[in-house]
């Protein structure tokens, strides 16, 4: 397989200024690439979520990776508060652009679709309007007239073009083709995308995505992966569909920690800079 490399060779194609747009924490997070970037410490990222983020935002964050962070949401659930998000960004480390959840979902398809934007209704009344000037609000230039004579307003939103995507998937096919079930986000992130790299559970030979209906119907053609990295619990320490859950006393240690700067970096001394796979055995 062509597209196959290692965790810090993927990361070292992340340039800095580079943006990078990552799913939701039950979509499939690749932490072992989180943690590799973080270890190389890129600069100047901007940091979509699609259309939410938690530890993964967390480490980027906190780590000073993230120069624009476009978002409806950085939360750790019922893990705790996201310290060095809401650090960050008393102490303006970052750009806040705020979203909706379906304004970030409209803005990806919209790139995904080679569209310039997206047309959204949901948005009028909204606050967000006066604080994003890149959204644009018009008059329906397709208006009947049955409305009568009011307006018919619209929002329009720009279209959300990252340069890389970063996700964990269950296994890839020995062709590169990707299986990624019901996530069918990952494909509109990964089309919307420039590149995409991915972490995988397992490379398999015995099947071929690409074959059958059935298989198909869940897969992500290699056409639009360019790296895959082997990485058995790359989503650790979250939970990954129902392959394994989330590391209830990791997380927790990780919410502890977090509430300082020192703390924080006590947290990626142990388990972020040590060697890849360390920081995983070391939670066993």
């Amino acid at each position: 397989m062509t597209h196959l490399a290692d965790l810090d060779a993927l990361a070292a194609r992340v340039p800095d200024g580079s943006s990078v747009i990552v799913p939701a924490d039950h979509a499939g997070v690749s932490m072992a690439l989180t943690r590799a970037l973080v270890r190389r410490r890129p600069r100047n990222l901007h940091l979509v979520c699609l259309p939410t983020s938690g530890l993964q935002a967390e480490l980027l964050i906190g780590a000073g990776c993230v120069a624009t962070l476009e978002t409806s949401a950085i939360t750790l659930g019922e893990h705790g508060v996201p310290h060095r998000f809401l650090a960050g960004l008393r102490a303006g480390a970052f750009r806040m652009r705020d979203a909706t959840c379906p304004a970030i979902h409209s803005a990806v398809q919209a790139a995904a679709k080679g569209l310039p934007f997206m047309p959204m209704r949901g948005l009028l009344g909204s606050d967000l309007l006066a604080h994003r000037p890149d959204w644009r609000v018009i008059d329906n230039p397709f208006r009947d007239g049955t409305t009568g004579p009011a307006p018919d307003p619209i929002v329009l939103l720009p279209a959300i073009r990252p340069d890389i995507a970063l996700f964990h998937a269950p296994f890839a096919d020995r062709h590169g083709n990707v299986f990624i079930g019901r996530r069918r986000e990952l494909v509109t992130m990964a089309q919307a995308s420039a590149q995409a790299f991915v972490t995988v559970e397992a490379v398999r030979d015995d099947v071929d995505l690409l074959a059958s209906e059935e298989t198909a119907a869940g897969a992500l053609s290699a056409a639009y992966i360019s790296g895959i990295a082997v990485t058995p619990h790359g989503a650790w320490p979250l939970r990954f569909l129902d392959l394994y859950p989330a590391d209830e006393t990791e997380m927790a240690v990780y919410g502890e920690l977090a509430r300082t700067d020192a703390g924080f970096e006590t947290y990626l001394a142990r388990r972020v800079t040590t060697p890849p796979g360390v920081a995983q055995e070391l939670a066993r």
